[in-house]
């Protein structure tokens, strides 16, 4: 029996799950983490029977990996309660309506064929953040379970129940015409309705579930996908495009004419539009995030507050958590709305309602609304590779020496750093608004290089040239995955 274990350890990272099935954990090794889940709730909730809701997207062996992770949480003693085929904001939710105390969702979100994973949580509205994920860890890989007596039910109909929550809540006052792709994946069986729901024309576009994903993966950040949605807005003359991905939690943004916009402009547009009702509101937004968010007039005419945040879903949502926060929003297109707009948690449907109301709310077209922001000249999130090992040391090493420019007054393209910020990793920003980042990626051997201008297409590059000779000093970068 032992030696078919098979759960290897890299699949526990920061903030989930994730594994190539078979090859890298097997049915055993996700019942042991089912085991280890298990045990960990009870050790944090202190009841003998606590209540798990559990969910699963749309691949062809979900059902097999639920059937083997419910396996191990029954006999630690949970009482799971199964809503069936789900997306994960559906399984966040049904925590706060079913007063559950905790979760596992199943999915590899938009990775490819092959993965498996889970997200998981026992506070409500927050998934687990690195300290547990490590904790996790160390009871299924230690083998430090509990035994106890569980027990399972079908909670029936729970799709509807989400939706309906979705839609009485947020009627829109404008007919929009939008695009809704799904990529095959889960979003498909909920999206449409709940847009339609709401009052919008639907196009669907890759709505059927089709777990081959025959066309490209569910990734509102995947060109190939965004192009695709980007086309059928032109070809039906829709007013907006939406891309969602594979479990729902991320939504991707595609304006009138067709063009992709960027999340964190998507977020402060939504911010703006919230400021006017919500006034001295606070927003979060991480790092690699536009700078505008911190110089937009309307957020200081409403009195409304931006904190930059550590990068990573898991972060920001905690961050909109304790510092009470009205949003969040991630340049990896998680956003996150609080009360009395959501419950804390990223989800991708209730992110493009949002941007409905922002529609409904002026009488424009989504390419105006996004031209009323300063144009920025910003480069794609680039990733030099640096070993696992070093990226940390790497990046202690870099933030010294930006410190040290600073204190020198040394100029980059003829100014002067003015501020610098080290929550992760260093920002470090100028006068006239542009800055620079420099972090260690929390998922892959490498760093992570973002820079932005307001002023000048030309000083993006020349803020990039400067970080890029700093890391080529250090003798321990290798080649970009793509560079400007």
């Amino acid at each position: 029996m032992r030696q078919n274990l098979k759960i290897d350890p890299y699949g526990f990272r920061e903030y989930d799950a994730r594994w190539l099935y078979q090859e890298s954990i097997n049915l055993l090794g996700i019942t042991n983490l089912g085991k280890g889940l298990g045990t960990q709730i009870i050790n944090h909730t202190k009841k003998n029977n606590p209540r798990v809701i559990i969910g699963y997207d749309y691949r062809s062996y979900s059902e097999e990996i639920k059937a083997a992770l419910k396996k191990g949480l029954i006999s630690t003693g949970c009482y799971v309660e199964d809503i069936g085929l789900s997306l994960s904001p559906m399984v966040y939710f049904a925590q706060f309506n079913l007063n559950a105390d905790g979760l596992a969702m199943i999915t590899a979100s938009h990775n490819e064929n092959g993965w498996t994973g889970v997200k998981m949580g026992i506070k409500k509205g927050l998934t687990y953040a690195p300290e547990e994920m490590q904790e996790l860890k160390n009871i299924t890989l230690n083998e430090r379970f509990i035994e106890g007596q569980g027990s399972e039910k079908e909670i029936k109909n729970f799709q509807q129940i989400y939706k309906n929550d979705l839609i009485n809540k947020n009627k829109i006052n404008r007919k929009i015409k939008a695009v809704v792709g799904c990529g095959n994946g889960t979003a498909g069986i909920f999206a449409p309705d709940v847009l339609r729901g709401v009052g919008c024309e639907v196009i669907e576009l890759d709505c059927n579930l089709d777990w081959t994903f025959p066309k490209y993966n569910p990734n509102p950040e995947d060109l190939k996908m965004l192009h695709a949605i980007g086309k059928a807005v032109k070809d039906n003359k829709a007013d907006i495009g939406f891309g969602f991905d594979g479990d729902g939690d991320r939504v991707g943004v595609i304006d009138n004419n067709g063009n992709e916009i960027f999340s964190d402009k998507v977020g402060l547009l939504i911010a703006r539009n919230l400021s006017e009702k919500h006034k001295k509101s606070k927003f979060i937004v991480d790092v690699k995030s536009t700078g505008l968010y911190a110089t937009d007039k309307k957020l200081f005419e409403n009195n409304c507050e931006t904190i930059y945040w550590k990068t990573g879903h898991s972060h920001i949502k905690r961050k909109v958590h304790t510092e009470k926060a009205l949003a969040g929003f991630e340049k990896s297109g998680h956003f996150f709305f609080n009360q009395p707009l959501g419950y804390g948690y990223d989800d991708g449907i209730n992110s493009a309602i949002q941007v409905c109301h922002l529609l409904g709310n002026q009488n424009k077209m989504m390419s105006e609304i996004i031209n009323e922001l300063p144009n920025t000249y910003q480069t794609p999130t680039m990733a030099p590779f640096c070993k696992d090992e070093e990226k940390y040391q790497v990046v202690e090493d870099l933030v010294k020496q930006v410190h040290k420019i600073k204190e020198n007054k040394t100029k980059i393209d003829n100014q002067v750093i003015k501020d610098i910020l080290t929550i992760n990793g260093v920002r470090f920003s100028f006068e006239d608004g542009s800055w620079g980042l420099i972090r260690a990626s929390s998922n892959k051997p490498s760093l992570v290089i973002v820079t932005e201008s307001p002023t000048s297409s030309e000083r993006k590059k020349k803020i990039f040239d400067f970080i890029d000779d700093l890391l080529q000093k250090t003798g321990k970068i290798g080649e970009y995955d793509q560079k400007i």
